[in-house]
């Protein structure tokens, strides 16, 4: 042919390929309308799980009426609530060293550091009275501050507790302060991905928030979560303050805003050391946050606590009837006073089946959110009132704060860089060691049958024959040469409607495929992709978006852009699905193997066919539970761009859209390469094995 024909010829094939691209739509499902357009199909589905578990749980609370009734309920939530956070280690020597000394008007501070685990430190400062001792204690745990303990507002409240007799120790969380857990190699002049705030050392890159999270993701698979950590540092800083002669050990309070609220409530709950405890800016109804700002970060989250009736307002009734102040703000955007004020009414009611309702009360300053002046005053008298019995009007006068540098513990200004330290994530590698040492011995004297069970057991992943088939219908079709694709819907019991495209050749000779992208099910559709490929070979191939890929993903929530786009976009379906005691790898599988046993039978006039399963990228994991789980369903399975392991997710401080593939507890019991066992390693080819630093949500093979 001519030259210039053959060239004419490609030209207008590029030119039709891409017109027929253009007016082809591969969107199945039609736009979302009222609530569901704003937070989408899963997480609308799972607010209303979260509001049949209020329900329920309200019921319960209802149920309640003597003291005995209270107790035993107190000690069931307590229970549970130590258990699902991983349980606390032995306690191991303090090793105490104060490494500096200020003075201020009234009051004295010593700079100080200690250990809660062999080798990993807290940064402190402890702000003493200059009057003669013994004071009481009053722990201060910070709200998410860059700067930590340096935060003007926590040294104010300090300030002001020790002006007033009482001792009061403000300590760094870990991944805020002095003590960021992942750090970069090159400086930074601002926080990643911004150009307003700046971090407190040039190595830090994340927000505070997105490192608790990150640490979520390490913890989850060990059965933990970062507030596991944040406790613990409480405890042992409240076990440093006993130390001290000093510090009357039967006089602790314990007072924290915003995230040191959240900190505040969990050791109220489970410390009994902490006599008087004032929550701020946190105390709300778990109702309130899902319908309005969504789950916060990392620590703020506990495996199933909703489906098992431990709400918000269980931290202030677990610890009835010790004194307990609740701080809220009128104009707090994240935690809504309305539902601060129907907390209190129930922790009143609970108080008052104890027999002590005055020992809960509120107050409420006309403010945003955050430690401000009136909740600091609100704090220290009612620490006054309980820890010296002293009913005094105390007022905040100037208070001069110091600076970051003063108040510095460690050598470097980040004690991740001083000599010797070991992070969250080396702790926790260490125990993902010894689980699989455990792991082997176990897996070595268990057959396939009970190896399966403990999976099921751990991930809650129904049973197929206990999953009911999904309705369907067909909305439309797109015909090309030697095939056609139907527009399909799948609608399982759960009501969130999946969307898929079956691919149908003209002459059927090959397998039936269920095809399903990370990226979502229309990357590999096109004219000349992948699918098509298979068309070549007679294959009926069904691409199919599970929840929260595709069409089901969410787009664009601004509620978690202090993630840093290091969570995914599913980050608060993720959370309220962990809340209710699900995964989201759970909860794919079981579409997965609805969709597979639908596509087996379709049209299917003889006996159901075995289905070839592909999954790329963020489905490989929920894809291989559900052929581990249920290996007869499947002839053969194709991951790609998988994690070999959740150790590496356990031990990477900077890991990539790996939340939402994390199995709570699943490292106990198994690992990723025990389920290619169970599904049948002759079956399963696993190629592109991925890094838990990429962006597998992203990944277009």
């Amino acid at each position: 042919m001519n030259p210039l024909l053959k060239l004419i010829a490609f030209c207008s094939a590029i030119f039709l390929t891409t017109r027929v691209n253009a007016t082809e739509d591969l969107n199945v499902l039609p736009p979302a309308t009222g609530k569901i357009a704003e937070v989408g199909h899963v997480y609308h589905a799972l607010q209303q799980q979260s509001y049949d578990a209020s329900a329920k749980r309200q019921a319960e609370y209802e149920a309640l009426k003597t003291p005995e009734q209270c107790e035993a309920y107190q000690k069931r939530m307590k229970e549970f609530f130590r258990t699902q956070i991983g349980g606390f280690p032995e306690r191991t020597p303090l090793n105490p060293r104060i490494i500096g000394r200020l003075k201020g008007k009234g009051f004295r501070v010593e700079n100080v550091i200690y250990e809660s685990w062999p080798g990993h430190h807290v940064t402190a400062n402890l702000y003493l009275p200059t009057s003669k001792p013994p004071y009481p204690g009053v722990l201060i745990p910070c709200g998410h501050s860059h700067d930590g303990k340096a935060d003007d507002r926590y040294q104010r409240v300090c300030m002001l507790l020790a002006q007033n007799g009482m001792a009061a120790i403000c300590y760094d969380p870990i991944g805020q302060g002095e003590r960021y857990q992942v750090l970069s190699k090159q400086p930074n002049e601002f926080f990643r991905g911004t150009k307003r705030y700046r971090p407190p050392h040039p190595q830090v890159q994340f927000y505070c928030t997105a490192e608790h999270t990150l640490m979520s993701v390490s913890s989850i698979p060990l059965g933990s979560n970062a507030a596991r950590y944040r406790i613990w540092d409480g405890m042992r800083s409240i076990d440093y303050l006993v130390s001290r002669p000093d510090i009357d050990p039967k006089q602790i309070g314990c007072a924290g805003n915003s995230g040191g609220g959240t900190l505040t409530s969990y050791l109220m709950a489970l410390d009994d050391r902490v006599k008087c405890a004032a929550p701020g800016c946190y105390s709300t109804m778990y109702r309130s946050l899902i319908d309005f700002n969504g789950p916060q970060d990392g620590e703020q989250i506990i495996f199933g606590q909703l489906a098992y009736g431990l709400d918000i307002p269980n931290y202030t009734l677990m610890r009835a009837p010790k004194p307990t102040l609740i701080c809220a703000a009128t104009h707090d955007s994240t935690f809504k006073i309305e539902g601060t004020w129907e907390l209190f009414r129930e922790a009143k009611r609970f108080y008052t089946r104890m027999g002590y309702a005055e020992r809960v009360d509120l107050i409420e300053a006309d403010a945003p959110h955050g430690f401000g002046l009136k909740l600091r005053e609100g704090t220290a008298r009612w620490m006054s009132r309980w820890l010296l019995n002293k009913e005094n009007a105390i007022f905040e006068g100037e208070l001069p704060v110091f600076t970051y540098q003063e108040l510095q513990c460690s050598q470097s200004g980040q004690i991740l860089l001083d000599a010797g330290e070991r992070s969250l994530f080396e702790i926790n590698q260490g125990l993902n060691q010894e689980l699989a040492e455990e792991r082997i011995k176990q897996w070595a004297n268990m057959d396939l049958n009970t190896a399966r069970k403990k999976v099921r057991d751990i991930t809650n992943i129904t049973k197929l024959d206990d999953l009911h088939r999904p309705e369907f219908k067909e909305v439309g079709t797109i015909k090309r040469k030697g095939y056609h694709i139907k527009k399909m819907i799948l609608t399982p019991e759960h009501g969130v409607p999946l969307p898929a495209l079956l691919f149908h050749p003209d002459d059927v000779s090959g397998e039936i495929v269920l095809y399903l992208n990370g990226a979502g099910k229309q990357v590999d559709a096109a004219l000349g992709g992948k699918i098509e490929q298979r068309m070549k070979q007679g294959d009926v191939v069904m691409a199919l978006d599970v929840r929260c890929i595709g069409e089901t993903s969410r787009k664009n929530n601004r509620r978690i852009n202090w993630a840093h786009g290091l969570l995914g976009p599913n980050y608060h379906e993720f959370a309220l699905a962990f809340l209710l005691g699900d995964s989201m790898v759970k909860l794919r599988a079981e579409d997965i193997l609805v969709s597979a046993r639908f596509l087996s039978e379709y049209q299917s006039k003889a006996k159901p066919r075995k289905i070839e399963l592909t999954a790329i990228g963020e489905t490989a994991i929920p894809a291989l539970h559900a052929a581990a789980l249920e290996p007869d369903q499947f002839s053969q399975v194709n991951l790609s761009y998988m994690i070999p392991s959740w150790g590496e997710v356990v031990k990477t401080p900077e890991t990539h859209n790996q939340l939402i593939n994390t199995v709570h507890g699943a490292l106990k019991v198994y690992d990723l390469p025990d389920l290619i066992k169970l599904a049948g390693a002759s079956k399963v080819k696993v190629s592109h094995p991925a890094s838990v630093t990429e962006n597998l949500a992203a990944k277009d093979q």
